[in-house]
């Protein structure tokens, strides 16, 4: 998958004034004239759809929102064209700077917790939604805005420092009649300039106060050729995941070149002392998928809830990307290197109150690469039901080559296809 890179100079010469007028007009609360850190992007969250820090006010609040349907728009058409710039977000985290903050983001081996990033990546991609659909005619935004899709994380530093401080920077690129896709950029400071460190691409939906129904967004008008581009990338970027879907091995079977490569991978295991279907034999330096396994439980508590009382989709994140990426260290016998977060699907919500159960798995490697899936699903006990509500794609990379990882029956096949797919779309063939 591609990710388009926004202009270093549209994203981060912005004059200062215009970010402080830009912040002011979606009601973030600023400190000395500076852009908002990560607190304030949660606190206006809150503000922006009445919700409440408190649990049982919140419940009052979400169930108030109700009346907001009367404000959504009938059509596209009835609401005003927004330009890239009017959802320009900018937002700080201060681990230099602010001491206190960083044990929160600290890792045992003095780097920053990445699950913790990506929380805060996908509560700046909400907000630079709300910016983008902003009435200031409206005291409550009568739109419940949720993540969809993380298109893709691309990593263009794997150092991460725990004591300097980050930026995040990003705006809307695309829109279609409910949807918003978000690109971010995040950099860090070293010795007074701010170095990239990550590029991220987010699709948003609107929905109704309820989160029940679609609900319409605001067109998106680009100014200049710069933005023309970002503008058709957004929408190829539509196209291409309406091909993947259609291609998906859940769907259609592999093509011609897939299915030799999953006789081989059958024809290399085979016993040759006896001839047999059956008889399986692990080739060297290699490891059976069945024994790549991962597992864990969440018991979904009120405190992990989102500003919509459902459990918030960048605890999901952080808690699918620290299994997989346990899973890849427990692989390769060494600490792993994110690479790239791919085609993170949000297919169903999940409740507060809810068991969730996450399995990692590592479905394809090549040299130094691990490729892991993590699948999320709730557990219902009382009726013994399973229900998929996540699915999640990471690349790491390891120090040393890592044994490779072979498919014994027919499902693991598909899931070694799809692992490789995800693989040569962020790494490349």
């Amino acid at each position: 998958m591609s990710s388009a890179m926004l202009s270093p100079r549209f994203l981060l010469l912005r004059s200062a004034a215009s970010l402080t007028t830009r912040s002011v007009s979606i009601g973030v609360a600023l400190k000395q004239g500076r852009a908002p850190d990560m607190i304030e992007v949660r606190n206006r969250l809150r503000e922006i759809v009445g919700a409440s820090t408190n649990w049982s006010d919140h419940q009052q609040a979400m169930a108030e929102r109700v009346s907001l349907s009367t404000m959504l728009a009938n059509s596209q058409n009835d609401l005003p064209a927004k330009r890239m710039k009017d959802s320009f977000v900018e937002a700080h985290l201060p681990l230099g700077s602010e001491p206190q903050l960083r044990e929160k983001y600290l890792t045992f081996h003095n780097t920053v917790r990445f699950g913790r990033i990506l929380e805060d990546l996908d509560s700046l991609a909400v907000l630079i939604s709300y910016s983008h659909t902003y009435n200031p005619k409206l005291r409550r935004s009568p739109l419940s805005i949720v993540t969809a899709l993380v298109d893709k994380i691309d990593m263009r530093q794997h150092i991460i420092y725990p004591d300097r401080d980050i930026k995040f920077t990003g705006h809307v690129t695309w829109v279609g009649k409910t949807s918003i896709e978000a690109k971010m950029h995040m950099s860090q400071c070293n010795e007074g300039v701010y170095d990239p460190v990550l590029d991220a691409t987010f699709v948003m939906v609107a929905r109704d106060p309820e989160n029940k129904g679609a609900a319409f967004v605001n067109p998106l008008t680009p100014e200049g050729p710069e933005e023309d581009k970002l503008l058709q990338e957004g929408e190829a970027n539509k196209f291409r995941r309406v091909e993947l879907s259609t291609a998906s091995l859940l769907k259609v079977a592999p093509t011609d070149e897939e299915r030799k490569i999953v006789h081989s991978l059958f024809l290399n295991t085979l016993d040759t002392k006896t001839v047999s279907f059956r008889s399986r034999v692990l080739p060297p330096n290699s490891v059976w998928m069945e024994d790549a396994k991962l597992k864990g439980l969440e018991i979904c508590h009120p405190q992990e809830r989102n500003i919509f009382n459902r459990i918030f989709g960048g605890f999901l994140m952080r808690k699918a990307y620290e299994l997989g990426w346990a899973n890849a260290c427990s692989y390769g016998g060494c600490r792993p290197r994110l690479v790239a977060v791919d085609d993170i699907l949000f297919q169903k919500p999940v409740e507060i109150g809810s068991l969730l159960l996450l399995s990692s798995q590592v479905c394809y490697t090549q040299g130094k690469y691990i490729q892991v899936r993590v699948h999320s699903e709730v557990f219902d006990p009382l009726t013994q039901q399973h229900n998929t509500t996540n699915v999640f794609h990471y690349t790491f990379i390891s120090d040393r080559d890592v044994p490779s990882i072979i498919p014994k029956t027919y499902g693991e096949s598909m899931l070694y296809l799809d692992g490789k797919r995800h693989f040569n779309q962020t790494v490349g063939q």
